[in-house]
């Protein structure tokens, strides 16, 4: 059977992506982050480049749960992933401000409460990880083998191999703070997934 005339790349992957193709997502990444990146930087001129990624890997995991509703004879694909970026921005600009409200400096001298990325201590172990060694190793693997392709290999790399960000970052060729951005989004995955056992 031949496919339909005039069908377009994405439109296919979209297609492939909502009966459950997790590579058709992966694809869709690699097609579109270059124009959502420029979009978010043109759009939102005071974010730097932490928080663009950041952004991205939220609404491109929005996209992969709502991409079932994505109707393309009402818009194209690109379009409703910019839609879904913007609110994703805004909705990060809005906690960022009411987090760095509460934020109290110790040192009025030295105050770097706006650089609240600089305080995070990317290397720290969160609860997550923390408790990795006493999960069941199977367990942890079956809810990475949950997540989509895109954080994947990642997760695994982090949470079951123990390798550190930047030997992450050089061994698939990324840059770090897509690293960060990724493994941050895998985790809040993973906790979802816990949170719905329970």
């Amino acid at each position: 059977m031949m496919e339909k005339p005039g069908l377009k790349p994405t439109d296919e992957l979209v297609r492939r992506a909502i009966i459950g193709d997790g590579t058709a997502f992966t694809e869709l990444w690699d097609t579109h982050i270059g124009s959502l990146r420029a979009y978010l930087k043109g759009a939102m001129k005071y974010l730097d480049d932490f928080y663009i990624d950041d952004i991205c890997s939220r609404s491109f995991e929005k996209a992969f749960r709502q991409i079932s509703s994505f109707d393309p004879s009402k818009s194209q694909f690109s379009t409703w992933l910019r839609t879904i970026a913007h609110n994703t921005a805004l909705d990060t600009i809005d906690a960022e401000t009411r987090a760095r409200s509460r934020l109290v400096s110790l040192d009025k001298e030295n105050d770097h409460s706006g650089a609240i990325i600089d305080v995070l201590g990317d290397e720290a172990a969160t609860p997550l990880e923390q408790i990795v060694e006493e999960e069941d190793a199977e367990k942890l693997e079956a809810y990475i083998e949950g997540l989509p392709d895109l954080y994947r290999t990642i997760a695994r790399m982090r949470l079951l191999d123990g390798l550190q960000y930047k030997e992450i970052a050089e061994e698939l060729g990324m840059e770090l703070n897509t690293v960060r951005t990724r493994i941050r989004r895998a985790k809040a995955m993973i906790e979802d997934l816990k949170a719905g056992e329970d």
